[in-house]
């Protein structure tokens, strides 16, 4: 989906002119650029979160020269999905990351357990 077919979505699903979504459409999209430009994370939950990461200086290597080049740090914006968009797109691995941390907080429970009954044990005594 490119920028026109999202434009032409929203003018549909919100009865609007194509102009009018064109311009929500611009001030979504500057807002986050602003907002992230400031260094400061936009969250949508369930959707994701938009923010600004600092990549370190690092060496590449120029394959047409055969030298090593010094490639300078960064500010680069950065996406990261949330549960509810990662779910959407590939529901099976939501369904086994559900399964993984139920299976893991059953025994966690059992083990907090046993020292109270310890606890009540002694306080009989």
């Amino acid at each position: 989906m490119n920028r026109i077919e999202l434009v032409e979505k929203i003018a549909v699903a919100h009865n609007l002119s194509k102009a009018e979504a064109a311009r929500v459409l611009e001030t979504i999209t500057s807002s986050i650029v602003a907002a992230v430009k400031k260094d400061d994370p936009v969250q949508i939950v369930g959707f994701g979160t938009f923010k600004q990461v600092a990549r370190a200086a690092r060496s590449g290597f120029n394959p047409s020269a055969g030298t090593k080049i010094k490639i300078a740090a960064q500010k680069v914006p950065k996406f990261v999905p949330g549960a509810a968009f990662k779910a959407a797109v590939d529901p099976k691995a939501a369904k086994r990351k559900a399964d993984s941390k139920a299976a893991t907080a059953k025994p966690a429970a059992k083990k907090a357990a046993a020292p109270a009954k310890k606890a009540v044990a002694a306080k009989k005594k």
